[in-house]
């Protein structure tokens, strides 16, 4: 019989999260209980939001377990998440993505994001009967050479930020006009609909970035965009690949 995956989440107010006899227990603020036995179920994830609270004990076990615990504000904005010693561990798979940024493989992976990201747009504008990107142009993206990576990285962003406006002038036609924006804006956006991209790309990031430390990468160093310090330079890398389901969910909703 296949393991029942299980996700702890406390929210609200005055929740605790403790451990007893091998066991999670989650008491809420009215007294009840209710017990996540740690080897009936593959408990992946605990969320605890801010106003709740958690034993020392439940967090020792999280970290033995490998079992992922986010903290978040009430919000839901994720703010940090706890990871085992065992994490840093992994020496040799940050040395290769280290490497890779130096050498031909850095300069493949670079390409191939942008690439792909091309060829998401490409799908959503297929699925609306809207004009795709011309594959001649991808086709000249694959030779496209530079004397060094920083140079390369300048004028992949610049292709790739071409086709996004042209994409999305696009795809904003078919929102309703009273609700239309102009352009697509991230920063100090003021309306809805740009505010809606803002905050599902703002979700994505997070899966983007859980799912980048379980394979023991490093979220900061990209091949794609620039490395600057607070800047997530391979989540940013690798929500390219996925920005595309973000955006027709939001245009069918």
């Amino acid at each position: 019989m296949k393991t029942k995956t299980v996700k702890i989440a406390l929210e609200g107010f005055g929740s605790y999260l403790g451990m007893e006899k091998g066991c999670f227990i989650v008491k809420n603020r009215e007294g009840n209980t209710q017990k996540y036995p740690l080897f009936e179920s593959e408990i992946n994830e605990i969320q605890i939001k801010s106003g709740n609270m958690v034993s020392s004990g439940a967090l020792a076990c999280c970290g033995f377990w490998g079992i992922d615990c986010l903290f978040l504000t009430q919000k839901g904005k994720p703010v940090a998440m706890l990871r085992s010693l065992d994490d840093d561990s992994h020496v040799k798979t940050r040395v290769c993505q280290y490497e890779a940024l130096k050498n031909e493989k850095g300069t493949h992976i670079a390409k191939q994001l942008v690439l792909s990201k091309i060829e998401g747009q490409n799908k959503v504008l297929k699925k609306y009967g809207l004009k795709r990107h011309d594959f001649s142009a991808m086709e000249k993206l694959k030779s496209l050479e530079a004397e060094d990576s920083a140079k390369l990285r300048v004028r992949l962003m610049c292709l790739e930020g071409h086709a996004s406006d042209r994409y999305f002038n696009q795809i904003f036609a078919l929102i309703p006009q009273l609700i239309r924006p102009e352009y697509r804006r991230t920063f100090k956006a003021y309306d809805g609909i740009n505010n809606v991209f803002n905050l599902a790309y703002e979700m994505l990031s997070w899966k983007v970035h859980h799912a980048l430390i379980k394979a023991k990468l490093e979220p900061y160093l990209g091949f794609l965009h620039s490395i600057a310090e607070g800047k997530p330079s391979l989540i940013c890398d690798f929500m390219e690949l996925y920005r595309y389901l973000i955006d027709d969910f939001v245009i069918q909703y």
